[in-house]
């Protein structure tokens, strides 16, 4: 069984300050990728800001940053509004992540491409393991899962193409991680995973590609199916307003 070190997630160090404006924002951002605010719902300020004990003022400054990104609008003396997921911004999205994955997949088999191994045996350490070894934990597993992927493509030793693919990964988190609510799609994670990995290793570059290719088409045809059943839930249970 790996040891607890080479299991630690790859994600990048968070910041030595948050400001409540940046609580706020995080703690709206889980309530619309978690139903607690459904597509469509109204709510105001006040009702933020009462609900999680923080003045109106950080409400606002989350609230403009959330519209910026696109969760959600302010409307004409009514309060704010949680828009509908654009799947057509998504699936673009998603087109742009394969482009940029699947390249870095072809240099990390190029012999005279300089490839950060140190970055590829971290990930080997998770994902080449005994089924018995396998962590179960969703948001652990969700995290790891992105971390793959963005590591990937810095593995390539292009920064630029990493920063942009950064960019992408965060633009998708808040429907990609429902991807792992179902044992199912954590098995086959772990294998399909393991799969590229042992591909990039024998330096098979067409096949890491196909294979890589196929594992981000399956994902996000689950994560379009899965975000469409918990809408469809959540609009069931009555929700209706923020809580």
């Amino acid at each position: 069984m790996p040891s607890t070190v080479t299991k630690k997630p790859l994600a990048t160090p968070a910041p030595a300050f948050r400001s409540r404006a940046d609580e706020v924002y995080e703690q709206l951002k889980r309530d619309v990728a978690d139903f607690q605010l459904v597509p469509g719902d109204r709510f105001t300020e006040n009702e933020i800001s009462e609900r999680l004990g923080v003045s109106r003022t950080p409400v606002r400054q989350a609230l403009f940053r959330l519209q910026q990104e696109g969760f959600v609008e302010v409307l004409f003396r009514s309060g704010w509004r949680v828009l509908p997921f654009d799947f057509d911004q998504f699936e673009q999205l998603y087109d742009l992540r394969m482009v940029l994955e699947t390249t870095a997949i072809h240099r990390l088999c190029e012999d005279a491409v300089r490839v950060d191994h140190a970055l590829l045996d971290a990930l080997a350490a998770i994902w080449l393991v005994p089924a018995a070894a396998r962590s179960s934990d969703m948001g652990q597993i969700a995290q790891w899962d992105e971390e793959f992927h963005c590591q990937i493509v810095a593995a390539a030793g292009n920064r630029e193409m990493a920063r942009v693919h950064r960019e992408v990964t965060d633009r998708i988190r808040i429907i990609r991680r429902l991807d792992f609510t179902q044992q199912p799609r954590i098995d086959a994670t772990y294998d399909e995973h393991a799969k590229i990995l042992k591909a990039v290793q024998r330096k098979r570059g067409d096949q890491a590609a196909m294979l890589l290719r196929a594992h981000i088409e399956t994902s996000q045809s689950e994560v379009r199916k899965i975000t469409l059943h918990q809408v469809h839930l959540a609009r069931q249970a009555g929700y209706s307003g923020p809580r």
